[in-house]
């Protein structure tokens, strides 16, 4: 059999299937030093972290597969500079991320896990639950215009929402509004919603100067990574009210979120569940699979990264 090696925790599913197909290594419990020249082969989710250092490791190393559309903890140029080729499972999680960004949108806007908590507390009978805010005609901004920022858009239509983005170039496949930063979009948006790759290219792009263009009424959405945006320049934002509020799927240092986010009563928290339903968790473990049988069937890779296409 095949050895490889999981680098993170995975679903027992995919644990099932891998090992019924490979010999599968530990990352924490291998205790086999011969077993590191036999590995051919990585698994893990997208919070995984391999670097050139790790891989320099595995002299036999071949293929990472990445059980997640994210892969900013990989170091790809250090993969393709020795011929190792890299997977990940983009598209089929598209609808439950775009999802997640629009229950996350109304859930700040109408502030529905408070009011949630104001019924538990009975605090209903000592008056009415404050007012809101709308969110049907409002402006939004996607930092990010890939296949997920355009099914997030699709949905907003329907709330009868103007829509404009930034990216690193124009999107030819949409005529939205596009601006040349995320400082120019924030300005003119009432969401600002981020949903583009994490890494050191994109780290804390949503900035204190970002934040203070979106203004006062405005309310950030972060169903991407944590790293986009400046945690600590955020929590001063919420605090000194430069924004209205912050819905966050994805922090700086998960699980670890601080005090100042968790204790805010002007931000809605989920504990990174964009592609959390068991339908898309089944197919991107049958993706990741897929990847990995397809390179050692020599057989056209499904999903590599853009990098090895």
């Amino acid at each position: 059999m095949i050895d490889i090696l999981r680098v993170t925790n995975l679903a027992s599913g995919l644990m099932s299937d891998l090992q019924a197909n490979y010999l599968v290594h530990d990352r924490e419990h291998i205790t086999d030093p011969s077993a590191l020249s036999r590995i051919r082969a990585m698994v893990g989710g997208g919070d995984a972290v391999i670097d050139k250092k790790f891989m320099a490791l595995f002299p036999a190393l071949e293929f990472i597969s990445i059980c997640g559309v994210g892969y900013d903890g990989v170091d790809v140029a250090a993969a393709m500079a020795r011929g190792i080729k890299v997977g990940h499972t983009p598209g089929v999680l598209n609808d439950d991320v775009a999802d997640l960004a629009l229950g996350l949108m109304l859930s700040i806007a109408r502030r529905l896990p408070q009011a949630d908590k104001f019924v538990r507390n009975s605090d209903w009978v000592e008056g009415p639950f404050p007012l809101s805010s709308k969110m049907s005609g409002a402006r939004l901004g996607l930092i990010g215009m890939g296949r997920i920022g355009q099914a997030i858009a699709k949905r907003a239509l329907a709330f009868d929402m103007s829509i404009a983005y930034t990216s690193r170039h124009p999107a030819q496949a949409v005529s939205y509004s596009y601006f040349p930063s995320a400082k120019a979009l924030a300005a003119q948006v009432d969401y600002l919603v981020v949903i583009t790759p994490g890494g050191a290219a994109t780290k804390h792009l949503v900035n204190a100067d970002v934040l203070a263009a979106l203004g006062p009424k405005g309310y950030l959405i972060n169903v991407a990574r944590g790293s986009v945006v400046d945690q600590n320049a955020l929590i001063e934002a919420l605090q000194k009210k430069t924004i209205a509020g912050a819905a966050l799927d994805v922090f700086a240092e998960e699980p670890r979120v601080p005090g100042e986010l968790r204790l805010a009563q002007n931000t809605v928290l989920t504990p990174h569940i964009g592609s959390a339903t068991q339908q898309t968790r089944k197919a991107m473990a049958d993706l990741c699979l897929a990847n990995m049988a397809a390179y050692f069937e020599g057989k056209p890779i499904p999903a590599l990264v853009p990098e090895c296409a």
